[in-house]
Formats: structure tokens, C-alpha cells, sequence
């Protein structure tokens, strides 16, 4: 028998959250469903309406998984959802996993739906419209690659809250009127008026235009061109790039002259005078001899030495930090100081040898700031983790492990190039840059700093939960049918 289940284009996760909380009560195999007529080759009846005597218990990171992935346009992202629900119900491997194919494809489409989202934010452009009452009104016409409207809505209702506005794509209508944000059938795109802060806005887009610094391919990455016919400013972008090497000359013959010799700062010539690192290696010994000579960012500047990462060169499992502290700036090892005493006490505790595992840090220099005889912890910037990404690079490649553990939201941000917030990250899951799968947890300082004893415990016990669950899909320890869950 195939049962029928038909989910709205409004309020579509709690309805599919529904749906499989009842299909998975009665035990329903992923094969006896039909989601939203994704077969309709069989006779078919409706879900039971009352839940059945099973109680599923499932990982928390599954919800808000699949609250991501179900906003994607795939046809049959509700059945894969599904068959992950039931594989996990059933401790059938890991399907949100990048090493399984199931769990592969359903974080490309997560991945997918968030490009699509931060697409949406960016690149929507609002028209004002007359209004009969206090409140200023303006319209919007978009056409999003998924169905995204209604989870990135709630962006421009906080930024947009004393104002009326609409978004209208094909599937479905935003409106945000008095405070109230509402959904209704999609439409197509409408007439709407022009602005006058149009032209203001082309005279600035063209203004900061740097014809210097044309990469094509960079620029339809960030924008690509199925949105060009909407935006108002890539009208100028043609024009522009033809009269790129005109300006550039321009530019060049207003340049200033050149700097009188020795007003060089000392730091420019201390930099200079440093060999240069190697672009190319193939070990990574020749990776750490090039990144003792690194002078990619700042840091290196104050620092004692570059900290490479350290352990097995072909461990299953890295473990990545987020910068070295005090200790292993003057050692040149990583995780030596207090917090890499925790781990490695961790480590220890899962009866696993550090020394079999690879231990590196996010950013290779000790970033700080001078009190007294004292050095105080600083977090590095979003450019010095991007600009020692290629020495992490270099790792991954060369180590190639099966899982990595990023600790803290810097090494978080430096493998995923994702910044949200650890507390709805921990435990989770992400497809890293180079491709590979990365749990995410706390970082071991972060559990020093906590000052209430039950909730430093708690987080300890959540770190060593997950550096437990990254030695088992590494294979470092064997695996088994251990899993927590609530519904």
C-alpha cells in the first residue's frame, strides 16, 4: 500500500515535520510514501491520522537540518528527508554524513538553499510605491533559484519593520504590512514604478567601481547573471568594463609620484627582508619549512614563531584549533597551553593517542595584546583566518583525514567560511571547503571561561560527546549503534 501526502507551499517544514512524525509512529518505510505526487503510479491512501505506538528518537541537528533543506526546489528533497529520518530511527549508518551519498546530497542542497538566501538579501531591489497612510510602502520582484522566500523574509522585517513592503516571486507573495508579515501565491513579476533613488544609486555604484581590479569570474560568482534583469546597476556594468582600460590609464597618469627612499615603514622592511614561503610543496615537512617563513598577514610580525600542526601525516581525524595561545607561541607546538591540556586530557580519556590524531590551529600566529610582562588573547579577524586558510589547505590535502573537528567559531569559519553561531552549530554536521565532512563543537578555552560549574560541565561533557562521535566516523575507534535523540 502507498500513502499520499500532500505538503503546502506555506508553512512547509511543520507540515512535513507532521507528517513524518506520524508515517515514522506507524513504521511506514520510505518506499511506501508518496510525497506531493512525486510518483502517482499506485493506488494510494492518506497517513493515519492518529500516531502510532513507535516512539522515534532522532539527533536534535537532524531538525534543524532538515528546516534548511526543505526550503530546496528538488522534487523529492521531502522523500530524502524521510529516508534519512527513517535511516537514523534505525541506526542505519550515518546519513548526514558527506562520506554517505544520501547525507552528501542532502548537505549540497542545505548548502544550496543558504547561497540562495544570502543571494536573495543581497540582491533584492525595492521600488517605492504611493501610500495612502503614514507608513512608507515599496514592492520588490525576485526570482529565487529555490523556495527561500519564506525563511529569508524574516531578514528584511527586521531591517525593513517601520516600513510596508511586498516581494513577489513566481511560487509565492511576502507582505509585510503594519508589523504583520504574510504569505500568499506567488505571481508574476509586476509593473512597478521607477525610483528616483535609482539614479543615486547607479551614480555610486559607478563611483566605487574599481577598473583596476576586473575578475570577471570572480564577480558573476558573487553575482551571478540569471539576476542581472533585475538589478538596476548591472544596466551600467557593460559600458563600464568597455571603458575599463581608459581609466585605468587615467588612474595611472594621476598616480603619485614615488616615495622618497626610506619612508618605508620598518614593518614593510622588515617583511621584506624575510625569504619568500614556497607556493608549491608536496609534504608536509615542506609545508611546515614554508610556513616558518609566512608572511601572508600581520601576525607573524609580533609572534614568536609559526605553529605548524603536528601528529600522525596520515591521521583519519584533525582536530583544528583556533589560534595557538601564549604556551605554544614560546614551545611551537600546538595545544600545549591550558586548553590543550583539556583536550588532550579528553583525547586520553577515549583511551586514543594524540599522536595518532593531526592537532593544528586555524591561524599559525599568536595574536595578542600587550599587558605588562603579560600577553592577552586575541581573536584573530576574519582576514587573518582567510589569509592563513592556505596554510590549512595544505594540511587537508596532505593529511587528507576522513573527519575534521573544528573547535571554536574561528576554526568553524575557516573550514566551512560559515560565521553563525556556534550554540544551534554545536554537534553538528557541515561539508567543509575542501569537501570534506566537519563536526563542530566547543572550543576547550571556551569551557575554561565559564564560570557556573554546571554548565562548564555540561559543556565539557558536550565536547567529549563529540570528539567521541568524530573517533568513530574516522574509524579511530570502532563504530556502534550509539545515539542520542529527542523528538
Amino acid at each position: 500500500m502507498t500513502y499520499a501526502v500532500s505538503i503546502p507551499e506555506n508553512g512547509t517544514f511543520d507540515a512535513w515535520r507532521d507528517a513524518a512524525r506520524r508515517a515514522i509512529s506507524h513504521e511506514i518505510p520510505p518506499e511506501e510514501i508518496e510525497w506531493n505526487g512525486s510518483r502517482g503510479l499506485f493506488e494510494t491512501m492518506p497517513l493515519p491520522e492518529v500516531p502510532g505506538p513507535h516512539a522515534a528518537r532522532v539527533p536534535p541537528a537532524f531538525i534543524e537540518f532538515a528546516r534548511s533543506v526543505i526550503w530546496h526546489s528538488a522534487l523529492d528533497r521531502l522523500a530524502l528527508l524521510y529516508r534519512a529520518l527513517w535511516r537514523l530511527d534505525r541506526c542505519d549508518g550515518e546519513p548526514l554524513a558527506p562520506v554517505d551519498p544520501l547525507g552528501r546530497k542532502l548537505m549540497l542542497m542545505q548548502k544550496s538553499v543558504r547561497r540562495d538566501i544570502h543571494k536573495m538579501h543581497a540582491f533584492v531591489r525595492f521600488r517605492e510605491l504611493s501610500s495612502p497612510g503614514p507608513r512608507r510602502r515599496f514592492a520588490a520582484w525576485f526570482e529565487p533559484s529555490h523556495n527561500t522566500l519564506e525563511p529569508g523574509s524574516s531578514f528584511f522585517a527586521d531591517r525593513f519593520a517601520d516600513m510596508d513592503w511586498t516581494i513577489a516571486t513566481p511560487r509565492l507573495t511576502a507582505c509585510f504590512v503594519d508589523g504583520a508579515l504574510t504569505f500568499g501565491p506567488g505571481a508574476s513579476k509586476p509593473e512597478l514604478p521607477d525610483d528616483a533613488a535609482e539614479t543615486l544609486w547607479a551614480t555610486y555604484f559607478t563611483n566605487i567601481f574599481n577598473p583596476a581590479r576586473i575578475k570577471l569570474n570572480a564577480m558573476q560568482s558573487e553575482m551571478p547573471k540569471k539576476y542581472w534583469h533585475n538589478l538596476p546597476e548591472t544596466r551600467l556594468i557593460p559600458q563600464m568594463l568597455a571603458e575599463a582600460e581608459a581609466r585605468v590609464q587615467r588612474m595611472h597618469d594621476a598616480g603619485l609620484s614615488a616615495p622618497r627612499v626610506g619612508s618605508a615603514t620598518i614593518s614593510d622592511r622588515y617583511r621584506a627582508s624575510l625569504p619568500q614561503a614556497a607556493e608549491q610543496v608536496s609534504t608536509l615537512e615542506e609545508a611546515r619549512e614554508a610556513a616558518l617563513q609566512c608572511r601572508r598577514c600581520g601576525l607573524c610580525e609580533a609572534a614568536t614563531q609559526t605553529v605548524w600542526g603536528e601528529g600522525a601525516q596520515d591521521a583519519a581525524l584533525m582536530i583544528v584549533g583556533e589560534q595557538p595561545g601564549d604556551r605554544e607561541d614560546l614551545e611551537g607546538r600546538p595545544f600545549t597551553g591550558p586548553a590543550g591540556q583539556l583536550l588532550r586530557e579528553l583525547i586520553a580519556n577515549a583511551h586514543v593517542d594524540a599522536k595518532a590524531l593531526w592537532l593544528t590551529n586555524a591561524v599559525k600566529h599568536f595574536k595578542f595584546s600587550p599587558r605588562g610582562k603579560r600577553r592577552l588573547h586575541r581573536n584573530p579577524d576574519r582576514g587573518e583566518i582567510t589569509h592563513c586558510r592556505w596554510w590549512l589547505g595544505l594540511e587537508l590535502a596532505l593529511v587528507k583525514p576522513r573527519i575534521t573537528l573544528a573547535l571554536g567559531a574561528s576554526a568553524a569559519f575557516a573550514l566551512t567560511d560559515d560565521s553563525r553561531p556556534m550554540a544551534e552549530r554545536r554537534g553538528g554536521i557541515e561539508l567543509g571547503l575542501h569537501g570534506g565532512p566537519v563536526l563542530i563543537s566547543w572550543h576547550p578555552s571556551y569551557i575554561l571561561r565559564i564560570r557556573d560549574p554546571d554548565e562548564s560541565k555540561a559543556a565539557r561533557h558536550s565536547l567529549a560527546r563529540d570528539l567521541e562521535k568524530a573517533l568513530r566516523m574516522s574509524g579511530v575507534l570502532p563504530c556502534q549503534g550509539n545515539r542520542e535523540g529527542v523528538e
